[in-house]
């Protein structure tokens, strides 16, 4: 499922790799959901399901937006603070009285907005990702928790509340939020020219300039991606539990991080793809999920989390080495 934009005689092996990673990964899927069926009998469950569907969507869309960042060989450590910043805002605007879609257009403008700094930050500032993304993570949930005082908006407007709940055709409308997202990123990143841009930045900037490539408008865009599915993801938050809490998406960008990285998207930039994330992302809620049917201590659920970004990691390695 990852993605390169070089030509030449190591196209045809990349391919196989990638297609070989990408089976590995709905293998190891479908293998978690089978012996999560017979381990415990409340995991085919509807309820069960619906509510994995649910857990896994936000993070999925969360870990697409931090994959357009990581393609560039950056990082944003930020976005779980948008995520819970963006609860906050929109909770407010609604207990201001704006009407729903103007509250969730300025919340998700949030987002832009903080993915812009971002970009000024390592184009125009010199700083490196990991420092300015790291800066706003703390920034954020404090400004977040004075707009609150420290506490809780509650969101009393039905239409939106009940939007996070409700199912359409079966499925929940959480889940076909990831496939809205999905949909524009597949065309994006693997069927126009900014896509390629994209990979190009990641694998050789200097290349990539001397190529024509817009390299520092390319960053703005990677950023301004995933702050906007920070905002998006946390107006479906805000939706599902009812408040505004600068606290709230604690340790999710190392969730979204790992979805990424799990999902085949190379931490030293230029190879990624958006079916990975979203079936990385469903991998851990799968781990997530059967860990507490199964009544595993929460640790358990990080300590194989971690196990399995070192595999991933490794034979990413090593793929590269060999291609």
């Amino acid at each position: 499922m990852a993605a390169n934009t070089t030509d030449g005689p190591t196209v045809a092996p990349r391919r196989k790799m990638n297609i070989l990673f990408s089976l590995t990964l709905i293998l190891l899927l479908l293998a978690l959901w089978v012996l999560l069926g017979f381990w415990t009998d409340k995991f085919w469950t509807p309820l069960n399901i619906t509510n994995l569907m649910r857990q896994g969507s936000m993070t999925a869309i969360l870990a697409l937006g931090q994959t357009f960042v990581i393609i560039t060989a950056g990082i944003d450590l930020s976005v779980g603070a948008i995520v819970g910043f963006c609860t906050v805002i929109i909770a407010w605007l609604l207990h201001a009285g704006f009407p729903v879609w103007a509250a969730i257009l300025i919340t998700l403008l949030f987002g832009v907005l903080i993915g812009a700094f971002h970009g000024f930050g390592i184009v125009r500032m010199g700083l490196p990702p990991f420092i300015i993304t790291l800066a706003t993570l703390t920034s954020l949930r404090g400004i977040g928790l004075l707009i609150t005082n420290g506490s809780t908006i509650n969101i009393v407007n039905d239409d939106f509340t009940n939007f996070a709940v409700a199912e359409f055709l079966g499925i929940p409308s959480l889940f076909w939020m990831v496939i809205l997202v999905a949909i524009p990123a597949v065309i994006f990143l693997h069927l126009s020219r900014w896509g390629r841009y994209l990979f190009a930045v990641g694998s050789n900037r200097e290349a990539a300039r001397l190529s024509g490539v817009n390299v520092n408008g390319m960053i703005y865009l990677a950023y301004i991606l995933s702050g906007t599915c920070a905002a998006f993801v946390g107006v479906l938050l805000a939706s599902r539990i009812a408040i505004g809490n600068a606290t709230q998406a604690d340790g999710w960008e190392l969730q979204a991080i790992a979805s990424s990285v799990i999902g085949g998207t190379s931490l030293f930039g230029a190879v990624g793809s958006v079916y990975g994330p979203l079936i990385g992302a469903f991998i851990l809620a799968t781990i997530n999920n059967g860990a507490n049917l199964l009544n595993l201590n929460s640790f358990w659920q990080r300590i194989i989390t971690g196990a399995l970004i070192i595999v991933i990691v490794y034979f990413d390695q090593l793929r590269r080495r060999r291609l």
